[in-house]
């Protein structure tokens, strides 16, 4: 049986982004990169922290992606659980079926 690769998504809210993406980018032995691209949190389920966002009616929020092994996945939640705790990061893990580079 292989590792087989994953798409981990974090949700970040906009407070906590740069500490977030800090933190990813220390990860070295787990993460060799990611994305990270603005998003607009819509539902019952989501906090509107500021009068801007009450006003908007969405949380600004940070979608990442990270391309890694199941087990790495594991791990780095793991390692979020235990720094960002209590902040409530939304997150969902998918197969990858392919990944690559074009040249």
């Amino acid at each position: 049986m292989t590792d087989q690769p994953v798409c981990l998504t974090l949700i970040v809210p906009d407070q906590l982004r740069e500490e977030l993406l800090d933190y990813l980018t220390d990860q070295t032995d787990l993460v060799s990169g990611f994305t990270a691209a603005p998003g607009a949190g819509h539902g019952a389920g989501v906090r509107l922290q500021t009068a801007a966002e009450r006003v908007k009616g969405h949380a600004d929020q940070t979608a990442v992606q990270i391309i890694l092994a199941r087990s790495d996945a594991s791990n780095l939640l793991d390692r979020l659980r235990a720094s960002f705790g209590g902040t409530k990061l939304v997150y969902w893990i998918l197969p990858v079926t392919e990944f690559g580079t074009i040249d």
